[in-house]
């Protein structure tokens, strides 16, 4: 019970974070040379935290700090990214726990 526990839940969510947190990095240090789409795959985190953060505009340029904007950037790509790859790690787990003899 506990090996399943850990086999489907545990494990995965400490690799998707890890997981998740390099493939953002990956992708924010290779977006200019990568396409769009290898992009989406690698870290879909990078491209929902870029629709979802506020723009600056520079019309409306204020004097306030791109601190609480790009924290707010990073939560939103290491969440989605620790997401996705949670679930992969969790399918994986699914199967080898399946498969496993009882």
């Amino acid at each position: 019970m506990l090996r399943t526990v850990t086999l489907r839940f545990v494990l995965p969510a400490i690799l998707g974070a890890v997981f998740g947190f390099l493939a953002l990095a990956f992708a924010a240090e290779n977006e200019p040379t990568l396409p769009v789409a290898v992009l989406s795959i690698i870290s879909p985190g990078l491209e929902i935290a870029e629709m979802v953060t506020p723009a600056t505009s520079v019309r409306h340029e204020s004097l306030d700090s791109l601190g609480p904007t790009f924290g707010g950037f990073l939560r939103v790509a290491i969440a989605v990214n620790t997401l996705l790859y949670f679930v992969v790690f969790s399918l994986i787990g699914y199967l080898i726990d399946r498969r496993r003899p009882r």
